[in-house]
């Protein structure tokens, strides 16, 4: 495969965040740090059968042809000045594996935490590892730090316990992160706590919460793709103070409310984290959309149909966000912007104001419908500004919107709430606030998969959530993220999003809550 220039997607940002912890327009980095980091959206190579085993060499071989576009990026990474690397879930095998099917993809890994280990240099220590002496080395000719995930074989000690029993064949399989150092040491090893359908890989006996540290940017927390939507490790890793989170994903993108960009962008907004997001391009399976996402920035690429099935290899520049790295002292960016400074350029005045808006709220007629296969409550945007409110159940949102068209065409819309568990591929409990274009004309098509709209808005969306973990976000036509200008919580659990001046018709706005300790209810 040749080496092509990667392209880079810079986006002027407001600096703008939603904190667990912090309040809001005030995020923490440290003063004039920056690092440069890598994420590749990897074109897999797949087997033609994944349901067919393989032997040990012809799957080495198969994973081989993997490695040297790896190996290729990463001197196009450290060319580029980067640091550190992110290559995506699944990216050496594939997927769709059983037990059984993957059995000669799989590598024991040693702990890290219980010993030193450099596969390059040592690489007679273990046998049957030549994945991890292929990485390490990728990781030690660069000069940085490499994050790959891949198949771990683990012995699962017979006699079974409280926390745990073994499988039938007495040992477990992994879905795997493994992180090298830039001289090719193996510093860090994690294991997916939540599969998505993954029948050849074990759920780990207990959640592992799993960092490392690196002289440039301190320290970063390690999950895996569907994990981003759970409590373990996702919010364990930032309420312990983890602000730098690395994701290799092989993420379905699931319009309209979780786009790969756009959600993990939500994330690292609501969050108040830097997010290195490296997806598969496999278009069979809707899989495209990486980014290098920090509380002030977005970089990121998101193919669309027709384009050339290719990978992408993102670079950029990011402040380095662990307060405690080099003992430094730490800064605060003030970055929201305020109300009485964002009010729209339209002759039509300010649409939004964020003072009691509920108070101004007309009635209109709701109706429900599915979307994300969740029973949404929803009401239309029927004129072109008003004031609605929608409820499902106790919770409500709220909406001040002006649409201004473009064209003649002419797009329906809605505002959506549900609250609830959410059973679908998944189990987890939701507040959701959203404003989505319809598929049609039609109430009956609001909810469903919309790509492209025309229709820009400005709007301020609002809800009162029973959780402090509300995730935010603004997608535009064709897959493009736009930052919203103001961004407000209370201590009350009202959270305010108001956007104006889009760049593109308005897709999806959606304030995302997770009420995790719902989960299990």
């Amino acid at each position: 495969m040749a080496l092509k220039e990667a392209t880079m997607y810079f986006f002027a940002v407001i600096f703008v965040t939603l904190s667990f912890t912090s309040a809001i327009g005030r995020t923490e980095h440290v003063a004039g740090s920056t690092y440069v980091a890598a994420v590749y959206e990897h074109r897999i190579i797949l087997e033609p059968d994944p349901h067919v085993p393989l032997s040990r060499p012809a799957a080495l071989k198969h994973m081989q042809k993997n490695l040297d576009i790896y190996k290729e990026q990463a001197e196009l990474a450290a060319q580029q000045g980067a640091q550190i690397l992110v290559f995506p879930e699944d990216g050496l095998q594939g997927f769709i594996f059983n037990r059984t099917t993957i059995s000669g993809y799989l590598e024991t890994i040693p702990d890290p935490q219980q010993e030193s280990w450099n596969p390059c240099t040592e690489p007679e220590r273990y046998n049957n590892t030549e994945v991890l002496q292929n990485l390490s080395c990728i990781a030690r000719h660069n000069k940085l730090y490499v994050v790959a995930n891949m198949a771990d074989r683990q012995p699962c000690p017979m006699k079974s316990s409280l926390l745990f029993i073994c499988p039938p064949d007495g040992h477990w399989q992994f879905n795997t992160n493994v992180v090298f150092r830039s001289d090719g040491q193996l510093v860090a090893r994690y294991h997916k706590q939540n599969l998505f359908f993954e029948a050849a890989f074990d759920t780990p006996p207990q959640p592992e919460i799993i960092t490392f540290d690196t002289p440039f940017a301190g320290r970063f927390g390690l999950l895996i793709c569907f994990d981003i939507l759970f409590h373990e490790p996702t919010v364990t890793l930032v309420e312990k103070g983890v602000r730098q989170l690395i994701f290799p994903t092989a993420w379905m993108n699931s319009l309209p409310l979780l786009d790969s960009v756009q959600f993990h962008r939500a994330l690292s907004l609501g969050a108040n984290v830097t997010l290195l997001a490296a997806n598969i391009r496999y278009d069979h399976m809707n899989m495209t959309g990486s980014g290098i996402y920090t509380p002030f920035s977005a970089t990121y690429h998101h193919a669309h149909r027709g384009d050339p099935e290719e990978g992408r290899l993102l670079v950029a520049r990011v402040p380095v966000l662990d307060p405690l790295w080099g003992g430094q002292s730490v800064a605060t960016e003030e970055g929201v912007v305020t109300a009485e400074s964002t009010t729209s350029t339209s002759s039509q005045g300010n649409c939004c104001d964020s003072s009691h808006p509920e108070l101004l709220s007309s009635s209109s007629p709701t109706f429900v419908s599915p979307m994300m296969f969740d029973p949404f409550t929803f009401v239309l945007l029927n004129e072109t500004e008003g004031n609605l409110n929608v409820c499902n159940g106790t919770f409500c949102c709220h909406l001040q919107y002006r649409q201004l068209p473009q064209g003649s065409s002419k797009e329906l819309y809605a505002l959506g709430a549900f609250a609830g568990l959410h059973t679908v591929d998944g189990r987890y409990a939701l507040q959701v606030c959203a404003v989505v274009r319809c598929a049609g004309l039609e109430a009956s098509s609001c909810g469903q998969v919309v790509e492209e709209a025309e229709t820009k808005m400005d709007f301020l969306l609002e809800g009162k959530f029973g959780t402090k973990y509300v995730y935010p976000s603004v997608l535009a036509s064709h897959q493009v993220v736009e930052e919203p200008e103001h961004l407000e919580k209370t201590a009350g659990g009202r959270v305010t999003m108001k956007h104006s001046n889009m760049t593109g018709g308005l897709v999806t706005a959606c304030l995302y809550g997770r009420m995790y300790h719902l989960d299990n209810e």
